[in-house]
């Protein structure tokens, strides 16, 4: 617990946790398209009950924000009140529990999972190497890559809720769609029970996992700062394709830019603000309903206050 918090509201609550709390925290730090304005509170967990310890201490009235790897996400340039709680190298247990499952839990990063996986012989789970995110975040959205999804892999998640209760649910007690995932309100995810095929060759998938790193690299600007794929593919048709047929490849606002090499990645090219990023995203939806009468959606969770 590295600073101490002055002359707030929650003075205490935070006294003889175990994790790490900063205050004002730029957000920047801690989103993969590297801006973001100041968490109120930043609190890193030590493990599952410090988590479930500060949930308890927390007041009902405080907004509470998760936060992965920051790789679906754009906080505003103002910041969010409240406290974020990050589960990325906090909630990293993972373990095989079986024959054919394995046990995640929310902060492990997708592609530490699928190279788990891997190496104890699992297939199924490759994919997931191409999720630039955690576990809980692909939970949260049902995230895909090269024709895989999170979701079939799922036989059990486990909950927190805001008094820090653990309850185990199953893939019934959720509505699963095309990259968005509705459950019990006021619960999110802690880990994850996945069902993998057991038998396959280590090298093999190690070697699959890699030919699909390649082919991301070939294709996405990994590079630099962005945050996976903005636009959900419209039905049919490809995000990239419309945005790049409306010519805006290349369009910039600010240090925002629609990517020359993948047309559904905005990059920030070193001097972007959130809003430029917000405005450039609301720019291609336009112009992509003016040319094609589409409407796209975005995949990108946007949250917090302007500047």
């Amino acid at each position: 617990m590295n600073v101490p918090l002055r002359e707030d509201r929650l003075d205490g609550v935070f006294q003889g946790l175990r994790g790490r709390l900063t205050v004002n925290e730029p957000l920047s730090r801690h989103t993969s398209w590297r801006v973001g304005g100041p968490a109120r509170r930043f609190y890193r967990p030590a493990d599952a009950d410090d988590l479930c310890e500060l949930l308890r201490r927390l007041p009902e009235d405080e907004p509470r924000w998760w936060l992965g790897l920051g790789s679906n996400l754009l906080v505003r340039d103002g910041g969010l009140p409240g406290t974020v709680i990050a589960t990325a190298g906090a909630l990293n247990g993972i373990e095989r529990v079986d024959e054919e499952r394995v046990r995640a839990e929310a902060g492990v990063a997708s592609a530490k999972v699928a190279r788990f996986c891997a190496r104890a012989g699992l297939g199924g789970a490759e994919f997931l190497a191409g999720i630039p995110g955690t576990l809980g975040g692909a939970l949260a959205m049902n995230a895909g890559a090269f024709g895989g999804e999170t979701w079939p892999l799922v036989v059990a998640v486990e909950t927190i809720d805001r008094r820090g209760r653990v309850r185990l649910r199953r893939p019934e007690d959720f509505r699963i769609g095309y990259r968005e995932v509705h459950g019990p309100e006021g619960e999110w995810f802690l880990a994850a029970h996945l069902r993998l095929t057991p038998g396959v060759s280590p090298e093999k998938a190690l070697g699959r996992i890699k030919e699909l790193l390649a082919r991301r690299g070939a294709s996405q600007p990994t590079q630099q700062p962005s945050c996976g794929s903005v636009f959900r593919n419209p039905p049919g048709d490809h995000a990239g394709r419309l945005i790049e047929a409306a010519g805006l490849k290349g369009y910039c606002i600010g240090g925002a830019c629609v990517s020359q090499r993948h047309a559904n990645f905005i990059v920030n090219t070193g001097a972007a603000r959130a809003a430029d990023i917000e405005a450039l995203i609301r720019h291609i939806q336009t112009e992509v309903h003016r040319h094609h009468g589409v409407t796209l959606i975005p995949e990108v969770h946007i949250i917090g206050e302007p500047a």
